[in-house]
């Protein structure tokens, strides 16, 4: 684990406002190159993603920051601002204002939508993508979802139809049945480990990016979102790309297979015993993977 003195904070100017960025470690080790994070949501806060620090072990700046409109970044009101093209432009400010030239992107969850489509308009620099727990396709997403919520107990299924019909699923009865969903799909562990929790605490306390682009809940997508669909497009992501699911996933095996079928040349990796966190539910796996993948790119690649 990387000492405290060895992060450092600080924010990036965008459209006027402030983005919080992190980043954990002095200096890449020769041939090595930084992993750029970027966390789900939309809406969510870099907290959960915390276990990538070890990342900074191997050699590596590791980098995070919380999207515009949430966590330590800004939240201006105004929901016609989120969209794909505002965090994809983001997304690329902060590349430039940080330096990072030469670059691995991470994306986990919405942060996987987003990096494949950044990395669809081919930006200079990018040396590999990892997709972790992302669908391509909301339909496809939406579909699987109503799977897994199928198996639920026949009383939460009730619970969670009853308030999605009646536009009450701020009511805690719907918050709680969406709990055994959770619990289920999204982070098995139990209890939830701090660094999960203080992303579910930040995104409640400021939850506008995530009901206008998702909706009220993982499984009732409802928002700007709902159509997107990216399937067709991904033959366009030309760089060395390794795709991650868990098991139990809400982004589930048929959506992973989904996205490395769509890449040519891509790798993907299931993690048996995880859902939507293997970072989280499998990391000591899940950070070897990860640097064996980072470590063959910069072989074969000679990092620049």
């Amino acid at each position: 684990m990387m000492t405290a003195n060895s992060a450092r904070e600080g924010f990036v100017s965008f459209r006027g406002y402030k983005v919080w960025y992190r980043i954990v470690g002095e200096e890449e080790a020769p041939g090595k190159l930084p992993l750029l994070c970027l966390h789900g949501g939309p809406g969510a806060t870099h907290d959960y993603l915390e276990p990538l620090e070890l990342m900074a072990a191997t050699g590596r700046r590791v980098i995070f920051y919380d999207q515009l409109g949430a966590g330590n970044s800004d939240h201006p009101h105004n929901p016609s601002m989120w969209t794909v093209p505002l965090f994809r432009e983001e997304l690329g400010v902060v590349r430039t204002a940080l330096g990072l030239d030469h670059v691995h992107l991470l994306g986990q969850s919405w942060g996987g939508m987003l990096g494949m489509e950044y990395a669809m308009t081919q930006p200079a620099g990018l040396a590999s993508l990892i997709i972790a727990d992302s669908p391509a396709s909301m339909p496809q997403w939406v579909a699987e979802a109503n799977r897994l919520r199928a198996e639920l107990p026949p009383e939460v299924q009730a619970t969670l139809l009853k308030h999605e019909a009646a536009g009450t699923t701020d009511d805690p009865a719907y918050e709680a049945a969406m709990a055994v969903f959770y619990g289920r799909h999204v982070c098995r562990v139990d209890p939830l480990p701090d660094c999960v929790a203080r992303a579910f605490v930040k995104m409640a306390e400021a939850p506008e990016v995530y009901h206008t682009m998702n909706g009220p809940s993982e499984f009732h997508v409802i928002g700007t979102l709902k159509d997107w669909d990216i399937t067709a497009r991904l033959g366009e992501i030309g760089v060395p790309t390794l795709v991650l699911s868990g098991r139990y996933d809400e982004a589930t095996p048929a959506i992973a297979e989904t996205v490395h079928r769509g890449i040519k040349g891509s790798e993907w990796v299931l993690f048996e015993h995880s859902s939507h966190m293997p970072h989280v539910e499998e990391t000591e796996r899940y950070m070897e993977v990860l640097t064996t993948f980072l470590e063959r790119v910069e072989a074969k690649t000679g990092s620049r």
